[in-house]
């Protein structure tokens, strides 16, 4: 049993790297890249990158990656977290210099493109989760309220930036674009199912 486990272990490595590292090296080969400039190029791969990072969240508070104790996983998913609001300030700030009408009209809900609603709501959502996590204590915020709060959150953040991506007809390439974002779904669903059979399992014992 251990034997498996063990063996197990450096494959979901493999396939977390492959799940987020071949769309970033498909987009990079985009023949659209040509006719982008580095600012909007950066804000791009910012994109690309935080939705990487939606998928680590969930498997990092799941306890789904090998190799990391509970305690390790939590650390590891606040810091993230707060690459993943970087990653999407750089995205914004990228796309509002290269064309701040058309992020005026993304910000105000105004835009006439699909995907935008989805991406500005993700991104709101992503900043109130980044700001509560840095003033939880300050607040008083105990655990069960946080988890109340942070839940519901999170999961505005990976259908909204799951829709945003999928609407997007940009340098991701199509099919590795559907296999991210079906595992960001997969993974965020899992760690749902998890957390609510623990939490009956626990009512039932008391």
């Amino acid at each position: 049993m251990k034997g498996r486990r063990s063996a197990r272990a450096p494959l979901i490595w493999v396939a977390l790297a492959l799940a987020i590292g071949v769309p970033i090296a498909l987009a990079a080969g985009s023949e659209q890249l040509a006719w982008r400039g580095p600012v909007y190029i950066l804000a791009g791969f910012a994109g690309i990158i935080a939705l990487g990072l939606v998928l680590v969240q969930p498997l990092l508070i799941g306890g789904y990656l090998p190799g990391l104790s509970a305690y390790r996983g939590r650390r590891a998913h606040h810091w993230i977290g707060g690459a993943l609001a970087l990653a999407m300030v750089i995205h914004v700030a990228g796309l509002w210099i290269t064309s701040p009408p058309d992020m005026i009209d993304a910000l105000t809900y105004t835009s006439p493109t699909p995907f935008s609603p989805f991406g500005v709501t993700a991104m709101w959502a992503i900043f109130t989760v980044a700001l509560l996590a840095l003033l939880r204590r300050r607040l008083g915020l105990r655990l069960r309220t946080w988890r109340i709060v942070h839940l519901p959150l999170a999961v505005v953040i990976v259908a909204g930036s799951v829709a945003h991506c999928l609407l997007i007809e940009g340098t991701m390439e199509t099919i590795s674009k559907a296999a991210l974002c079906a595992a960001v779904l997969a993974a965020t669903v899992k760690v749902l199912v998890d957390l609510w059979r623990r939490r009956t399992l626990r009512g039932e014992s008391a």
